[in-house]
């Protein structure tokens, strides 16, 4: 029986619910991208199903933040996914500011295993800050999805040896989220 796991890549490419900008870069496109490529990984196992949040880089969910949230949540609720990872990237009005973490909704759970083997497989391929794994129980995609759930913040934006890793290297993050799902699961 497939693993079935729902990739939101966060936030959208215009319009409402937009992401952070630093050293020339924009969230959505790099979530975009480093979801594309960790949907390929995942569906090329064979022993995942897989379904994204946003199908083409233009493609915009909701009309407000809150719709655009909501949107990504029912879809994976709907769709019955075992799983549901949301990808982002950090901003600080501090450039200094650097590293990957995982939030997900309470400590000592399925979603915190999974987000701390995703942190320490990104820190160990990527050479970021281990900043650890938080609970969060505020955001919404945490609070509102029906199955085990991790945010991942891949690294900071607004730092520039972060931002010419997620800018030169997208590929290398989502094959580690991969490899870090794969140790998870045992595969």
């Amino acid at each position: 029986m497939a693993i079935k796991i729902f990739i939101d890549q966060g936030h959208n490419p215009s319009g409402p619910n937009t992401g952070a900008e630093g050293n020339g870069l924009r969230e959505q496109d790099i979530t975009y991208i480093v979801g594309r490529y960790l949907y390929n990984l995942l569906i090329n196992n064979g022993n995942f199903e897989v379904m994204l949040s946003r199908n083409t880089p233009t493609e915009v969910l909701g009309t407000s933040n809150a719709t655009s949230l909501r949107e990504r949540v029912t879809m994976a609720n709907n769709w019955g996914a075992d799983y549901f990872i949301s990808i982002h990237v950090n901003g600080s009005t501090n450039p200094n500011a650097n590293g990957t973490e995982g939030y997900v909704y309470r400590a000592e759970t399925q979603s915190y295993y999974l987000a701390e083997h995703m942190v320490n497989a990104i820190v160990n391929r990527m050479g970021t800050q281990k900043r650890g794994v938080f609970a969060r129980p505020g955001l919404y995609v945490l609070r509102r999805t029906n199955m085990p759930a991790v945010l991942m913040e891949l690294a900071y934006i607004s730092n520039a040896e972060d931002a010419a890793k997620l800018r030169d290297d997208p590929y290398g993050f989502a094959y580690a989220m991969y490899e870090g799902i794969l140790v998870y699961f045992g595969l």
